[in-house]
């Protein structure tokens, strides 16, 4: 347990570097169009920028994977959301991009909200892997209509200009897909070809859409707002997931689940409050180019 956590400490550090990298590169790449999925990879690829930073994240993914195949996926995705303060810092300090007072209070409340989570949870042990099929595909197809939802509002021009936020929740969303299905592998013991191969593609599949659902949420919105919300999204998907599918315990006092949902409440809060003022992504994409 207490080694998973610790991967899931690096994991955070090393996504937020990689997220900051590639929004960089996504600024100076051609924009991307899911209709030309492979120009748009090429036109990516093309910029060292995300180049590294996407090598970055595939490290990060690695040390993600081992942190949830010894750790409960509530807690691992806990400490993932808990490091968004250092999305902020290094976003500002490394990278230049201006941070919002409201954008420092929607990181600092959401990564609360989900540390309170996992702080009032039933102490456990092991890393809580087993499920049953039919909640782990309910809760899969729930996230999937959700996403697709969401990409009904992306195309309509009424949100268009949500386009950002909207994309970066499509990201989040799908990203929650792949993970919980990691875990499900990870937990689903002995498999057929047939049954590897099912879950290989449903990974694949979730984790290829959402990365360029994030490559676009990076291109239309600024650095904070974009990757925090991305982060926000998915790792509240996975601790539902982690209660409701994996059978991480909630907490058996009526005090502990005041609590418990004043940590969604939270989570929720700090959702509205990221997206940057209108003229935000103008400024990053000023500082990027500068």
């Amino acid at each position: 347990m207490q080694l998973g956590i610790g991967l899931a400490v690096a994991a955070a550090l090393l996504t937020n570097l990689a997220s900051l990298l590639k929004h960089r590169g996504c600024h100076l790449a051609e924009p991307v169009r899911f209709r030309s999925p492979l120009r748009s990879a090429q036109g990516l690829a093309a910029s060292p920028w995300f180049a590294v930073g996407w090598g970055l994240a595939a490290v990060a993914w690695l040390v993600h994977v081992a942190a949830l195949s010894l750790a409960p996926i509530s807690i691992v995705q806990a400490v993932l959301a808990g490091g968004a303060v250092s999305l902020a810092l290094m976003a500002q300090g490394i990278f230049g991009h201006p941070v919002e007072r409201r954008q420092w209070l929607a990181l600092l409340l959401g990564g609360s909200g989900l540390a309170l989570l996992v702080v009032t949870v039933p102490s456990f042990s092991g890393s809580h892997s087993g499920f049953a099929i039919d909640a782990m595909a309910g809760f899969e197809g729930g996230l999937a209509l959700i996403a697709a939802g969401l990409v009904v509002g992306h195309r309509s021009a009424r949100f268009d200009r949500h386009g950002g936020i909207l994309l970066a929740a499509i990201a989040g969303t799908l990203f929650a897909i792949a993970g919980i299905a990691v875990k499900g592998l990870l937990g689903a013991g002995d498999v057929s070809v047939a049954e590897l191969a099912a879950w290989i593609l449903l990974i694949a599949l979730a984790g290829g859409l959402a990365q360029y659902a994030a490559a676009a949420a990076l291109q239309r919105g600024g650095a904070v707002e974009a990757i925090g919300l991305t982060g926000l999204v998915a790792s509240a998907a996975q601790i539902l997931g982690g209660i409701l599918v994996f059978g991480d315990p909630l907490s058996a006092s009526p005090l502990g689940l005041g609590l418990q949902a004043s940590a969604f409440a939270m989570v929720c809060a700090s959702a509205l409050l990221i997206p940057a003022r209108r003229d935000a992504p103008r400024r990053a994409l000023a500082s990027v180019a500068a």
